[in-house]
């Protein structure tokens, strides 16, 4: 059982507002894609981020998550996330704008979650805590990771 002060469980209320921020738009993108494997990357997101936001309020109810398990589970999942992303590699020809736009909102949205939790790491105690957040932060540099090579792969985005 963890005592929060009045400073963390802020930082935590805004994780948890950012978080269900974050599995709506999974959840409504995934709906609006057109494209197939676009859908299930959002679907994919969707339910990390809902793990992210049950971690949150674990943390909020004064429980400690084990990192160690739910390390193993995404361990599982990522992996499956990669062979699907990894079949479209390379693919180009006509953008697709509508979708385009969802994923660069995406995009944009994973680099501020990632900022926030990045600023909210150091004010913690707890090193368990300040662990849990890491892993959930890591977990969403990935998520724009994915989205970014979505959208390369795509055509959608070229760094030069």
């Amino acid at each position: 059982m963890s005592h929060l002060t009045q400073k963390e469980r802020y930082l935590l209320e805004d994780q948890k507002v950012q978080e269900e921020i974050c599995v709506k738009k999974y959840n409504n993108y995934s709906q609006q894609a057109s494209d197939l494997q676009l859908k299930q990357l959002c679907q994919q997101l969707s339910q990390q981020e809902q793990q992210h936001l049950n971690t949150i309020n674990q943390i909020l109810n004064g429980q400690v998550p084990n990192m160690a398990q739910q390390s193993q589970q995404q361990s599982g999942q990522s992996s499956s996330m990669q062979g699907q992303q990894s079949n479209t590699a390379g693919q180009t020809g006509m953008t697709n704008q509508p979708d385009a736009d969802l994923c660069t909102d995406l995009l944009s949205t994973e680099k501020y979650v990632s900022g926030t939790y990045d600023t909210a790491i150091f004010e913690f105690r707890d090193t368990n805590i300040r662990k849990a957040l890491n892993h959930i932060q890591k977990e969403e540099q990935e998520h724009g990771e994915k989205i970014f090579n979505y959208m390369q792969s795509m055509g959608m985005y070229n760094p030069k």
